[in-house]
């Protein structure tokens, strides 16, 4: 993580401006009135664009329609939301088995609608920010504080070691403006080795549609298993909106890649009906990381143990 604070020189000794001699004792008893110590300078914030102030803009006005219109919900779903074991187990299997994406693309065309295969964690996942320098030290703090603890309730919900803060970490979440691009692009280029020149452009002009993305890296040796993980998050972004990136990126960044207006009520929606992880969400995790469910299982191999440990999680007889 980066720091932001700013280190200020002391003032001048009390004798600098005057002679040696000055200085010492000589005995005489009206002696020079010490020098006023000179103001010490205001930290000043970093000067935000007309790019960036238009962006944050139009980001409020995006998070308020949605409010209006009902979405954005935070409630985690009710009466309205209905599910049973059944959809559990549907709903998993579109969320886990397929991507948004292709594969081989970070914010390329939609994915082709082939089923793959489960991609998870083997290893600990330690989460770590990084701030670029148009970020001011409240906000950071409030973001790490908000994703150190949703760190804790993954791992709760998983059962899986997942830290924040904790050893070198393999999980990014970068925090940049518009104001960080050519840092932005400089540290992309050192975290996910092989951009192509087309990705490398586009990372230093994001559409505005792209408030935030992540990038799952798989082992070398084993395209099933992450190894590293890296997530953009917009400071542009208003409060609730920045919440559901981080809540959103995280966990599609565990191995939940795939969104679908289907599936409810759920973060990996379409039409961001839900800001924040639901309940239902927190099961596809647990379903994602239970042990019964292997790395590179196939979606019709894993559909009917997926079937059981929905109903078992939901409380269904068999």
């Amino acid at each position: 993580m980066t720091g932001f604070g700013r280190s200020w020189k002391k003032a001048a000794a009390l004798c600098l401006a005057l002679p040696l001699l000055g200085c010492l004792d000589s005995g005489i008893s009206n002696s020079i009135p010490p020098q006023a110590r000179p103001a010490q300078p205001a930290a000043t914030a970093p000067v935000v664009s007309a790019r960036s102030q238009e962006l944050s803009r139009y980001y409020r006005s995006l998070q308020n329609d949605l409010l209006t219109r009902g979405l954005l919900r935070t409630d985690g779903g009710g009466p309205d939301t209905p599910y049973d074991a059944e959809d559990l187990a549907q709903h998993f299997e579109t969320i886990a088995f397929f991507n948004e994406y292709d594969q081989g693309t970070t914010l390329g065309p939609k994915g082709n609608g082939t089923a793959g295969t489960l991609t998870r964690w083997r290893g600990p996942v330690r989460i770590g920010l990084d701030f670029g320098d148009s970020i001011p030290p409240e906000q950071r703090s409030s973001d790490i504080a908000s994703v150190s603890a949703y760190a804790t309730r993954l791992a709760r919900v998983t059962n899986h070691p997942i830290s924040y803060g904790e050893g070198r970490p393999n999980f990014h979440v970068i925090i940049a403006g518009e104001d960080d691009s050519a840092w932005l692009q400089r540290r992309l280029r050192r975290l996910i080795p092989g951009l192509t020149p087309a990705e490398q452009a586009l990372y230093g002009n994001f559409p505005r549609s792209f408030y935030c993305f992540v990038v799952g890296l798989a082992d070398p040796h084993n395209s099933d298993i992450y190894t590293r993980a890296v997530a953009v998050i917009r400071t542009e972004n208003p409060d609730l909106l920045r919440q559901s990136c981080f809540h959103e990126e995280i966990a599609q960044g565990l191995g939940l890649p795939n969104d679908s207006s289907t599936v409810r009520p759920s973060i990996f929606n379409d039409d961001d009906e839900f800001a924040l992880l639901t309940s239902h969400d927190e099961l596809l995790l647990k379903m994602l990381y239970d042990p019964r469910l292997q790395p590179g299982v196939t979606a019709a191999a894993a559909r009917p143990v997926a079937r059981i440990i929905a109903k078992e999680y939901m409380g269904q007889s068999f």
